[in-house]
């Protein structure tokens, strides 16, 4: 578990599980949100995105957290552990609408400087229909990965605090 990539739909708590995860295995944290967008909401191009996130995988150790489905096969070529925060909506839609109110007009530690936190209609209802609409293409990648692979899905925050608690008990 040294090449991380945690996916799922907004508000399932990819970044605060991957800043944890680094904490605890000494890996440096890469969020896409951060990265991939520009001050004041200027996503970069996706030769940009690709270029970026090759320039992560020179590391031996990395965790990266984000979507991105145009890149996504990128990550999963470079990392040896895919965690996939399977949440159900309710969790998820309680995730956009908390960290909202959290960062209201502020910019999340995880997002690129100048992007104040918003909420649209669209993420929304990209949130509200990512079981219907992006889960199953995502299942249907995870399952086409060899074997060198470890894949995790984790469906409830108590399978989390599962995960984390093996992973304290895991030598270092």
């Amino acid at each position: 578990m040294d090449r991380i990539m945690l996916i799922g739909p907004g508000g399932a708590g990819k970044s605060t599980l991957a800043r944890e995860l680094g904490k605890r295995l000494g890996i440096e944290v890469h969020h896409l949100d951060a990265l991939l967008w520009k001050p004041g909401w200027t996503l970069t191009t996706r030769d940009e995105q690709k270029e970026i996130q090759r320039g992560l995988f020179d590391g031996e150790r990395w965790i990266v957290d984000g979507n991105y489905g145009a890149t996504m096969d990128l990550r999963l070529q470079a990392a040896d552990t895919v965690i996939f925060m399977d949440m159900p909506r309710r969790v998820c839609m309680y995730g956009i609408f908390s960290r909202r109110i959290r960062y209201h007009g502020k910019t999340r530690p995880d997002m690129q400087k100048d992007c104040p936190d918003r909420l649209n209609i669209e993420f929304v209802k990209w949130v509200w229909n990512y079981r219907k609409n992006k889960r199953p293409g995502v299942l249907s990648k995870l399952k086409s990965l060899g074997s060198d692979k470890q894949v995790i899905i984790l469906k409830s925050r108590k399978d989390v605090r599962r995960f984390l608690e093996e992973i304290g008990r895991r030598p270092s």
